[in-house]
Parts: C-alpha cells; sequence; structure tokens
C-alpha cells in the first residue's frame, strides 16, 4: 500500500528575531541575535538576567479583549497560526471542517498565568480569575487556535519538554497519514521567560550568565559555551495531504518525509552521552523517509549550548548518517533565538523547511572554537545547497529523555 505523501502549505512565526516567518527568515540568514538584558524590577536578585523574548508583542497583534483571555503562550499560538492559516490559502478555500485538526504543543504551558493568579490568591481567593483554568491549562494554545479555525477533527497538545512542537508536527502528519484529517495545523507555543523559570534554570546550572554581553550567551558547539538562553515565541506549520494541497492548486514549501520518536531510558535531564536514543531517532526519520543516509545535505540540531548536550548530539549525528555526515551542513538556530522550549522544535522546523526551499542554510553565530568532541560541518556564514531531490533533518530533545527527529525534503 502507498504511504499518504504529506506536504507544508503554510508557515507562522513569533520569535525574538521578527514577529513573523518572513522578518524572522531574515534574520537568521543574516546571523542576528534576539538576546537581551531583562530590566524588569523581578530581574534584580536573579543571577541570570538575559534572555530572548519575542521581538513584537502578541497585544500588539491580537485584539485586546481576546488578548485578556489568553496566557501569554496562547497569544503566541493564536499569532502564529493566523499567518500559517493566511499563507496557506485555506481562509478562502471551502472547507469540511472535521477533516480539520490541530496538534500545538506546549512544554511548561501557561505558566504566567499560573504565577499571578498564585499571587493574587495569597491576597484573597476572590482575586483570582474565573479565566484561569482555561488559560493555565497546557492544552490551552491547541484548544484556542482550534476554536478559532472551528477545526473538528481533533485537537492535541503534546507535552514533552523540548521535544514537544516536533512531536505535534509528527502526530499531525499522523492523523493525515490514517486517514483522520486533510489538514493539520501543528506547531508548539511557550511564552515562559519569568523569575521562576529563570531561577530555576539557573539553579540547574542551565542557562548562560554572561549576562554583560547577552547577544554572545548562546554558543552552541562552541568550547566556551556555559548554558542556553532562555527564548519565546511560537511556530505553527499547516500539514495537508499531498492531492488535497494540489487540487486547490496550493503553494507547496517541502514534503513532510518522517519522523522518529525514541526515549533515552537514562536520565531525567542529562542527555545519554552515547548518543543512542537521538541516533535511533534519526535513523527512524530516514527509514520512515525512505530516504538514504545520502540524501541529507542539511542539520537544524538541536545544540542548545550546553556542555553536554551540544556533544551527545553530535555523536549521535555520526553514528546515524557515518559519513554522509560529512557532507550534511549543520546549523544552530538558538544561537541566535535562544532556546524556545516547547515551541523550539517548531520553529526550527520552519527553519529547515525554508533551507530547502530556497536551497541556503543560516549561519551559527558565536562559534569561535569548536568543541573537540564536535565532528561536524557546521555553517558559520550562509550555506547554499544544491540542486535537485534534497531532504533534512530538524532534531529537537527534551528533559526526560525524549527525542524526536523530523525528515523533510524538496518536492
Amino acid at each position: 500500500m502507498s504511504k499518504t505523501r504529506v506536504v507544508v502549505t503554510g508557515l507562522g512565526a513569533t520569535t525574538p528575531v521578527g514577529g513573523d516567518v518572513a522578518s524572522t527568515w531574515d534574520a537568521l540568514l543574516a546571523g542576528r541575535s534576539g538576546a537581551k538584558l531583562l530590566t524588569a524590577d523581578w530581574v534584580e536578585e536573579l543571577p541570570v538576567k538575559i534572555a530572548a523574548p519575542a521581538a513584537v508583542e502578541p497585544t500588539e497583534v491580537i485584539e485586546r479583549v481576546k488578548a485578556r483571555r489568553l496566557d501569554r503562550n496562547a497569544q503566541f499560538a493564536i499569532v502564529a497560526a493566523r499567518e500559517a492559516w493566511a499563507d496557506s490559502g485555506l481562509a478562502d478555500v471551502e472547507l469540511d471542517k472535521t477533516r480539520l485538526g490541530v496538534a500545538i504543543a506546549t512544554g511548561i504551558g501557561g505558566l504566567l498565568t499560573t504565577l499571578t493568579n498564585y499571587d493574587a490568591l495569597k491576597t484573597s481567593p476572590r482575586r483570582v480569575s474565573p479565566l484561569a483554568i482555561p488559560m493555565l491549562m497546557p492544552n490551552s494554545a491547541a484548544a484556542n487556535v482550534g476554536l478559532e479555525l472551528g477545526a473538528l477533527a481533533g485537537v492535541q497538545t503534546p507535552v514533552s519538554a523540548c521535544a514537544s512542537s516536533n512531536e505535534a508536527i509528527s502526530l499531525a502528519a499522523d492523523q493525515i497519514r490514517l486517514g483522520r484529517a486533510d489538514i493539520v495545523v501543528a506547531g508548539g507555543a511557550e511564552g515562559s521567560i519569568a523569575g521562576l523559570p529563570l531561577a530555576a534554570f539557573g539553579q540547574m546550572m542551565a542557562l548562560s550568565k554572561r549576562n554583560d554581553d547577552p547577544e554572545r550567551a548562546s554558543r552552541p558547539w562552541d568550547v566556551d559555551r556555559d548554558g542556553f538562553l532562555l527564548g519565546e515565541g511560537a511556530g505553527v506549520l499547516v500539514l495537508e495531504k499531498y492531492e488535497h494541497a494540489i487540487a486547490r492548486g496550493a503553494k507547496i514549501y517541502a514534503e513532510f518525509a518522517g519522523a522518529g520518536i525514541t526515549a533515552d531510558g537514562h536520565d531525567i535531564v542529562q542527555p545519554d552521552p552515547t548518543g543512542s536514543g537521538a541516533e535511533r531517532a534519526m535513523k527512524q526519520a530516514l527509514r520512515e523517509g525512505d530516504l538514504a543516509t545520502g540524501d541529507i545535505v542539511h542539520i537544524n540540531a538541536h545544540a542548545t549550548s550546553t556542555p553536554a548536550g551540544d556533544v551527545a548530539e553530535s555523536v549521535a549525528i555520526r553514528k546515524a548518517l557515518g559519513s554522509a555526515a560529512d557532507h550534511a551542513v549543520a546549523t544552530a538556530p538558538k544561537s541566535m533565538i535562544g532556546h524556545l522550549l516547547g515551541a523550539a522544535g517548531a520553529v526550527e522546523s520552519i527553519a529547515t523547511v525554508l533551507a530547502l526551499h530556497h536551497r541556503l542554510v543560516p549561519p551559527t553565530i558565536n562559534l569561535d572554537k569548536v568543541d573537540d568532541g564536535v565532528d561536524l560541518d557546521i555553517a558559520t556564514e550562509q550555506r547554499k545547497l544544491g540542486d535537485g531531490d534534497i531532504a533534512a533533518l530538524n532534531n529537537s530533545f527534551g528533559f526526560g529523555g525524549h527525542n524526536v527527529a523530523l525528515a523533510f525534503k524538496t518536492v
């Protein structure tokens, strides 16, 4: 039986370097950082005072009444989903909404709502918002996107730490391939730049402490990296059954080829240093996509700028691709946008799709000297990809040992 083909027909994003896909892509190609020194009063006592906040406040885009009913992470999701939906052209098509689904992930969910309402509770229970629960629940972003689009095929919310939105994209493709939907709006959102996450990640020694030089704080693969930079935003892709897209004359950015989902079974925080789980995820994605290792010309790496994680991923890529890794150009967008947690995979899947579509790989910035444990062909300036049929991998790994690798290819 032939496999149902799934293609990408719409893209939407709001990130630390741009309020939409076009501005984000331009910034990535230019190597611009979205890192900033935070100046809010609550930052004063924190050891880590830097992050990568969204370039455009979602409240500047969403109507005021609606924005007040949404947690920050759901606001980001709405902004990105609206752009992706408009970009796909589906707003102008008569649709059977029972064939439309949503899969929007998050790593933490409505954290800011939780924190503000807990503070309100300490003053008086009557000060807690009646909307607190629908705003703080992890499925709030997915639910609100589903409500806005009128999706009836199913609305889902994978939560698997920093692998969440890649898992959502995989889930969306599965829904189409299983015949449960023709279109699924998929991605992830996160809005958790606040005192608690910065303090907690800081206590774990997971964050960079380069408060005096935020734009150079995120340094994937660099020998002097000292942790990641917390970011925020959302990325949303419209996945569509190939025949459905062709029938309506849709533009197609790329084809979703396959996914690999594995677990390390090693540690709640630290990656398996052998890279075994990540290796299996990449190999699964290749098998599902009927791809050979030599078909992969680009790797959008998870590469967060943590000492252990960057090396483990490099080892895994080498094991998964073998000598073909010599011809696959790797890049690390987190050097510019920081780590968007549950939104990271979706935003970086968009970057992967655009790299194939434009045959151009954005650079990794802040890489002065590559760690001896890293053996990859890393783009430190824009790199062109060749002609013909090509494919790329996007990796996302999360606390708990979650590994998700996605494979995309040109159409």
